[in-house]
């Protein structure tokens, strides 16, 4: 029995297009996990021939490589995702400030936007060693458990975060920590407003203390980042913690500032 064609929408100007998309977001999920043919199909609920189309299509054009065990995100995808962070200021002055900074530059920091429940890392300096679940440029984690998609969930008002959250799948809890109901979620955003830094304390690692500000966009058309370190329990001071959200404070200012000039 072939498998229905649920993406060929009445609506869609480009119905090819709209599939293409989907099949390198689902590549993009598993990084590094080669996909069949058959499971592309079957798991967006494309008819095969029109996947076996679409990725010899992409693959022409360098997004999608093919492996014995299937396809997997090509070189161009690199290539077109440098391109775009290459376009924001913040991005490229991001290593340096680290580098540059006292504090910041002996911890792990990494700078995210907000891409709808989720938080997408555009980049990561690795000034100590990393740790288990540590994000890496390009993964996306809940939104709501992370110190930086907090920061950046704070900017919204809370009409539109319970329309982002109203599914209850979309608060995806990683440790017992984690925030899992709406009103806790409403709360930890408010007590963020109100101190001016985002906390993330054992919610995607119980070991592990985030802490985050936000990068707010001056330009009309362009996102909002934010900021964050991980520091490790039991190492981690409260003298420590005070210094790096001083430091993220004057990285964040910083960063704002390429914005303000036209």
């Amino acid at each position: 029995m072939a498998v229905p064609d649920i993406d060929a929408d009445k609506g869609a100007l480009a119905p090819a297009v709209v599939k293409a998309v989907k099949i390198l977001d689902l590549l993009a999920e598993t990084p590094g996990r080669a996909r069949a043919l058959s499971d592309i199909a079957r798991e967006l609920g494309i008819a095969k021939s029109s996947t076996s189309n679409l990725c010899a299509s992409l693959e022409e054009g360098g997004l999608v490589r093919r492996t014995e065990g299937g396809f997997l995100l090509g070189r161009r995808a690199v290539e077109l995702g440098s391109a775009y962070l290459a376009g924001f200021d913040q991005i490229r002055e991001f290593y340096r400030i680290c580098e540059e900074s006292e504090v910041l530059r002996t911890q792990l920091v990494q700078i995210a936007m907000l891409d709808g429940v989720r938080v997408l890392y555009l980049a990561v300096y690795e000034g100590r060693e990393r740790f288990p679940l540590s994000a890496s440029v390009g993964d996306r984690y809940p939104a709501s458990a992370t110190a930086v998609g907090t920061a950046l969930l704070s900017e919204l008002d809370p009409a539109r975060i319970e329309a982002l959250f109203r599914e209850p799948s979309h608060l995806v809890t990683l440790t017992n920590r984690s925030t899992a109901d709406l009103a806790s979620l409403q709360a930890k955003l408010e007590e963020t407003r109100a101190q001016g830094y985002a906390v993330d304390d054992g919610e995607v690692h119980l070991s592990v203390l985030g802490l985050a500000v936000l990068i707010p966009s001056s330009r009309v058309g362009e996102p909002s980042f934010s900021i964050g370190a991980s520091l490790v329990h039991p190492g981690d001071t409260e003298q420590l913690r005070s210094e790096v959200l001083d430091a993220l404070r004057a990285a964040a200012d910083e960063l704002t500032r390429p914005l303000l000039v036209v």
